[in-house]
């Protein structure tokens, strides 16, 4: 008897399982019902239009530093398919990768449009059945024998809009990604699952009416930031917007502080040390050589190279300084408020911006409900769940797909494993 398997949701985590699948049971009948126009509509946008597909790891101190939640499951599924295996099968599809200075994983076209056409394909090429436009609203677990039963599969699933008829499957793999808002996952209610309430996450941070904006553009490669009257912290590149502060560092900080943020409506004080991770007695040492090097220069003309002319007179006016005055005019208190400023700036935010065409999402259908080792519902016999519908997310950096290609990867294995004999 064949196999139906259903797989909800055509993003990163749902095509990958449905290859993985169809490698493992050819025979099964295996569909990908997408809500959307197309599939992958994420994964064309991921990485500015390039897709940041995984990274190297080799700058990861610890995976909690890069999953915020979810970090105990993704260390014991990354032990089963990890960033290696995914650059391995990638390339064995006939991508080359390349991977940048920053450990971020690319397709050396820089188009994610190679990632999106080859994953089709392979779908396409292994029998993989795809509806686009199904936009499911109930998925109902059936029991075989029971006289009032319609369908004779495991569960039943419903769409949205009424002109498309129910479907049955023995095995459902829900993949549908992460949902800004709880209404998103209410296709769920009728499994009585625990949901960890969703909320966005990985965004920039706006600084409405300060006068940094008119910085647009200034990049400083390494800074710390975070958030004032918490431990929470990052490290990374600045970006300075029209509306405020982006880059990595801003988005793994917003990461981190999802919830906090949330919670305070978006506002909350931003500081940052424009020096990364040197504290106020190394800053101290640093402009102690630059005063000493250009007594009779003015301040505004000798900086650290790694500002640029216009932040630092910026960071000047912030510390109360005249940027026309000489170094040698720089008195203690006023170099103590130079370093201070330069080690603990302060930012009052408000609001968030999406960070360009990409999102993710803090929450979803909570880890307790699912085994760790093969992603199957604890309660719901043959249903599974792989991706960011899950309260698994990550800061930028090519962690987010790759947490899509190993759970979608993994449930694919189990489901294979359980079912595929039957």
């Amino acid at each position: 008897m064949t196999t139906r398997i259903a797989i909800i949701g055509g993003g990163a985590a749902g095509c990958f399982a449905a290859i993985c699948l169809k490698e493992r049971m050819p025979e099964a009948c295996v569909t990908v019902y997408e809500s959307g126009n197309k599939l992958l509509a994420k994964v064309a946008v991921t990485g500015g239009g390039r897709c940041n597909l995984t990274n190297s790891f080799r700058d990861v101190r610890s995976i909690e530093a890069v999953y915020p939640r979810g970090s105990r499951l993704m260390k014991r599924l990354l032990r089963e398919f990890s960033h290696v295996d995914a650059y391995r099968w990638f390339e064995s599809k006939g991508i080359r990768l390349v991977t940048q200075d920053d450990q971020c994983v690319f397709p050396a076209s820089q188009d994610a449009m190679e990632i999106v056409a080859t994953l089709t394909r392979l779908m396409k090429m292994s029998g993989v059945t795809i509806k686009t436009r199904h936009r499911v609203s109930n998925i109902t677990p059936t029991k075989k024998g029971d006289a009032k039963e319609e369908t004779d599969g495991r569960f039943s699933i419903s769409f949205s809009g009424g002109d498309k008829p129910d479907e049955c499957a023995d095995v459902v793999m829900v993949t549908t990604g992460g949902s800004p808002k709880p209404s998103g996952l209410e296709f769920l209610n009728s499994l009585n699952l625990e949901i960890s309430h969703p909320v966005p996450s990985l965004f920039s941070m706006c600084t409405p009416g300060h006068d940094i904006t008119r910085l647009t553009g200034t990049v400083v490669d390494n800074v710390t930031t975070g958030l004032t009257g918490t431990k929470l912290r990052a490290n990374g590149p600045l970006l300075i917007t029209h509306w405020g502060m982006s880059g990595p560092s801003i988005l793994r900080l917003s990461s981190y502080a999802a919830r906090f943020l949330h919670g305070n409506g978006y506002k909350a004080e931003l500081w940052i040390n424009w020096f990364g991770d040197k504290n106020e007695t190394e800053v101290a040492e640093h402009i102690s050589t630059l005063a000493d090097e250009g007594r009779q220069k003015q301040m505004c003309n000798t900086y650290p190279r790694h500002l640029n002319g216009r932040l630092w007179e910026h960071i000047l006016k912030q510390s109360g300084l005249k940027p026309e005055m000489r170094w040698a005019e720089l008195g203690n208190k006023g170099r103590n408020r130079l370093v201070s400023t330069l080690t603990n700036d302060r930012y009052m935010t408000e609001g968030k911006n999406k960070f360009k065409e990409e999102f993710v999402t803090c929450g979803g259908v909570a880890l307790g409900n699912i085994s760790a080792k093969t992603l199957e519902s604890k309660n719901h016999e043959g249903l599974y769940f792989a991706g960011e519908v899950l309260d698994v997310d990550a800061v930028t950096g090519g962690f987010n797909l790759q947490a899509a290609w190993t759970m979608g990867y993994v449930a694919a294995k189990s489901i294979a494993t359980k079912h595929g004999k039957q």
